[in-house]
């Protein structure tokens, strides 16, 4: 694995690692990581290979891997006999993900997990907005191509991929819920933590505090809720770029008491902690390719209200009797928030159908899922011959230096016995 981002850095992406990583080292695969160096070290359950790192400019939460080191590592990784690369996302990882797979003789897989196109102008102010979205199609259709095949979360993000020009092999295979941590949460402890009334109404939100996240519309439909239940509270769970604009809408729109900003939470307690203090989680943000965190809610039996776009629709899908449905409209969310908030009985019923349905979207096997992926990527890349694949791809002699910088990047080496006996057939 290599990637620009990865825990204590917390998103989706830093999650999907390892939530895919876990599984595959409990089904008796090797899996190596590497990352950048936060300065703090995270118990990990499998290998984790820290690497120098810049911060970027336009995003300092994250960071960016110097590609000279990775490259001093090529003579020690050649010699582990790893079977695939998985790259997570672009730039940095995009590039040295190539130039190692060339070096190494494996065949390359690529997420495409953010959707760049919505959201580049959020960072990028001084451009225009139709020029950072036809650069972002362009960048994406030819990074997939590049690969030996695409893994997405959602058939709308197949979709998309499609709709650019991307002509690899893909599959959707999103990533599952583990079923232990997210068994069991104590809102009440939360609540006594944060000085939250035992009685008090409350809305929580999980996720990075991004433009793209579209959380504004959040504040505004506090602000409608606010009229019906004077006490509600917003419960925002989560750190990010937008966090000093969203405390001055706050203020600016009179909700400093009706709203808490509870920062980043640790997964092992006080994330389950804060979903569980939450009598409905609201949700409505433009770009998600899957949406977890909905799935954590309803994992922890908290109704949703969310609304229905691009990934959180398939996730979604009809509602499942686990959440209700909304566009986005401040009026007809609030509306429906409101149903939920008083009326204890629909959302027990609604919280029960969560937790079943929830349950379907199982990590171990959904990382099954992954691994006949790698399997037919190898058996595909074998038939082609030596000379295919991302042993020859396009922009595998790119000096990375050089190279676009920015974004959260990923990439697994995986090697086992299962792998190794395909090999050998091959």
């Amino acid at each position: 694995m290599i990637s620009d981002v990865y825990f204590p850095r917390i998103n989706g992406v830093s999650t999907s690692i390892w939530t895919f990583a876990k599984e595959f080292v409990e089904k008796g695969h090797q899996v190596t990581l590497i990352a950048p160096d936060y300065g703090q070290e995270t118990v990990q359950a499998f290998e984790v290979i820290r690497i120098p790192s810049r911060f970027l400019p336009v995003d300092p939460e994250d960071r960016i891997l110097r590609a000279r080191s990775i490259r001093e590592l090529i003579g020690t990784l050649r010699q582990r006999g790893f079977d695939i690369l998985h790259i997570h996302t672009p730039f940095i990882a995009h590039y040295e993900g190539l130039r190692l797979a060339r070096a190494l003789g494996i065949p390359v897989v690529e997420s495409y997990h953010t959707f760049f196109e919505e959201y580049l102008d959020k960072y990028i102010r001084f451009l225009p907005r139709a020029l950072l979205r036809a650069a972002a199609r362009r960048f994406s259709t030819s990074q997939c191509n590049a690969a030996d095949g695409i893994v997405v979360p959602s058939q709308a993000m197949c979709q998309v991929l499609r709709n650019y020009g991307v002509t690899n092999r893909m599959a959707v295979i999103p990533t599952g819920i583990e079923s232990r941590p997210f068994e069991a949460g104590d809102g009440a402890r939360f609540r006594r933590r944060q000085g939250i009334p035992p009685d008090r109404p409350v809305m929580v939100h999980v996720g990075r505090l991004a433009h793209e996240k579209n959380l504004c519309f959040l504040i505004d439909v506090l602000a409608e809720v606010k009229k019906t239940i004077p006490n509600i509270l917003l419960l925002m769970a989560g750190e990010g770029p937008a966090r000093a604009s969203l405390e001055r809408r706050i203020q600016r729109e009179g909700l400093a008491g009706n709203a808490l900003l509870a920062g980043y939470l640790k997964r092992d307690g006080d994330l389950q902690d804060c979903y569980c203090a939450g009598d409905v989680f609201v949700f409505s943000s433009r770009t998600e390719t899957q949406g977890l965190v909905l799935l954590e809610a309803m994992a922890l039996g908290v109704p949703v209200v969310s609304t229905a776009v691009m990934g959180t629709k398939e996730v979604l899908d009809g509602g499942h009797g686990a959440a209700l449905i909304a566009e986005e409209e401040v009026v007809g969310f609030a509306a429906k928030a409101i149903q939920l908030l008083c009326d204890p009985g629909l959302r027990a019923r609604m919280g029960q159908a969560a937790v079943r349905y929830a349950g379907t979207w199982s990590a171990p096997a959904l990382a099954d899922k992954m691994l006949d992926e790698y399997r037919q990527v190898m058996d595909e890349t074998a038939l082609s011959g030596p000379d295919a694949g991302s042993t020859n791809l396009p922009g595998a002699d790119l000096d990375a230096d050089t190279a676009p910088a920015g974004g959260k990047t990923g990439t697994f080496f995986i090697k086992s016995p299962w792998f190794a006996q395909r090999a050998v057939r091959r």
